[in-house]
């Protein structure tokens, strides 16, 4: 006796659920994307009848694919997050938070025509918007400065001075990679140059560079900093004044990477000194590159400022086009760095603020934060970090809400899922929300937040 063939559900056409979604669109044109919208939703029905589900309306289907089309124009999904783990540029939360002034001037490049390229005198076209490069002139005390897209982009620029098939001369010891398994030897390659390693990983001196150089080998000299690790112990690396005079005496060019490129004084905060793009230009070097989403504190872009001669090649390079950041990208640069020069730096760019509050403020506010939650939290002392690439092994004194009932990872993971997210860290099999990297004006969110991730992951354990 042979038994009958189970027969699953099958999804409606594609087609069915066209006809059904266009009547209640009210004439709007969708078009090719309609359709390929509407294969996709019948797609994720048939993968959900094969598993076994049971299967949807094609009502049910319709307001899904009209859910999808309003998420769509509703632009871009709701990603805001506090960052509570105690890391004040985070790489995976973007980097710096850009400071009011910033986010006022890229919304009115955004929203209106702007003179981008308009000499305001003569009416024809001038040259790019200057703002955020005479801004870095100024603070730097360079000839002329560049913004790029990224350092990444301003090193390239800066590595190709040296000529294609010259040497680039640099340390062992500075053969990093500078994130996202971009490599400074990959960088000089691509430029069209040839590197000349020189020194050891672990001690490099001034005399090392002076064969390349005195025999023409070199035509550049590329100093890389330290911003994302740190060598301890038996370490030795160049004097930069004493490097940039011998380059020179050779007629190479010197360029300094900074990385994450301090405007402020570090050690005012408490952490290692961060060398400065004034310093290294005042100690010789030609050009100096640095970031403009970690210490700088504004948007991503890459900072590049020195002697007027290079940077006009830099400029003139086919690849600067490329490179050049839009409108949007420059105003906001523009009005960061303008703060620095306005002296406000310190009150009004987050990534300071956070660097600069007093313990007894996250004291007293870890305590009210956790008073609210009673018994599942208590206040505990932790250490900061700068992060994105910056000032490696520096930490700052904080304070933060600990919560050690229950699993830490599945309420943090309770935590990501909620609007806003909210990303922490685990201590100790704690939960742990590092007061300086959170805003004051965003504790009552938090604190909500908390109580409500609190709630959903005790209902799921009993």
């Amino acid at each position: 006796m042979s038994s009958e063939p189970v027969r699953r559900p099958r999804p409606p056409s594609v087609e069915g659920l066209l006809a059904v979604v266009r009547r209640r669109l009210a004439g709007r044109r969708n078009g090719d994307a309609l359709t390929a919208a509407a294969r996709d939703v019948i797609d994720e029905e048939r993968e959900r009848l094969v598993g076994g589900a049971e299967a949807s309306s094609l009502d049910a289907l319709a307001d899904r694919l009209l859910g999808r089309l309003e998420e769509w124009a509703a632009g871009a999904p709701n990603l805001a997050a506090i960052n509570a783990t105690g890391v004040i540029v985070h790489t995976n939360l973007g980097r710096a938070p850009w400071p009011e002034a910033a986010i006022r001037a890229a919304e009115a490049a955004a929203g209106q025509p702007l003179l981008l390229e308009i000499d305001r005198a003569s009416g024809r076209r001038g040259a790019r918007f200057r703002l955020a490069e005479e801004h870095l002139v100024a603070l730097t005390g360079a000839e002329d400065a560049l913004v790029t897209n990224n350092n990444a982009a301003g090193l390239a620029l800066a590595v190709a001075l040296a000529g294609r098939g010259r040497g680039v001369a640099v340390s062992r010891g500075e053969l990093v990679e500078i994130g996202g398994g971009v490599r400074i030897p990959e960088i000089v390659r691509r430029a069209g140059a040839k590197l000349i390693e020189v020194g050891t990983t672990n001690r490099t001196r001034v005399a090392d560079f002076n064969e390349p150089l005195a025999g023409g080998l070199a035509t550049l000299v590329l100093r890389v900093h330290p911003s994302n690790f740190r060598q301890e112990g038996f370490v030795e690396g160049p004097d930069p004044a004493a490097l940039a005079k011998l380059a020179h005496r050779h007629g190479a060019i010197v360029i300094d990477d900074l990385g994450s490129g301090a405007l402020l004084p570090t050690e005012r905060f408490g952490l290692a000194h961060e060398p400065t793009p004034r310093e290294r230009l005042a100690a010789g070097a030609d050009v100096v590159t640095f970031s403009g989403d970690k210490l700088v504190g504004g948007p991503q872009a890459g900072l590049v400022a020195g002697s007027a001669d290079l940077i006009a090649r830099m400029r003139g390079d086919p690849l600067a086009r490329a490179m050049r950041p839009d409108k949007v990208t420059l105003a906001a640069v523009a009005a960061t760095l303008g703060l620095y020069r306005a002296g406000l730096a310190e009150s009004t760019i987050p990534v300071w603020q956070a660097i600069g509050r007093p313990v007894a403020d996250l004291r007293a506010r870890a305590k009210s934060i956790a008073a609210a939650l009673g018994n599942a939290a208590s206040v505990i002392d932790v250490r900061s970090t700068v992060g994105g690439g910056s000032l490696p092994g520096e930490t700052l004194p904080s304070v933060a809400v600990a919560i050690g009932a229950g699993s830490p990872d599945r309420l943090l993971a309770a935590l990501r899922r909620g609007t806003p997210a909210v990303v922490g860290r685990i201590e100790a099999d704690r939960a742990v929300f590092d007061l300086r990297t959170v805003e004051p004006g965003r504790d009552e969110a938090l604190l909500a937040a908390l109580r409500s991730a609190l709630g959903s992951t005790s209902r799921r354990s009993r």
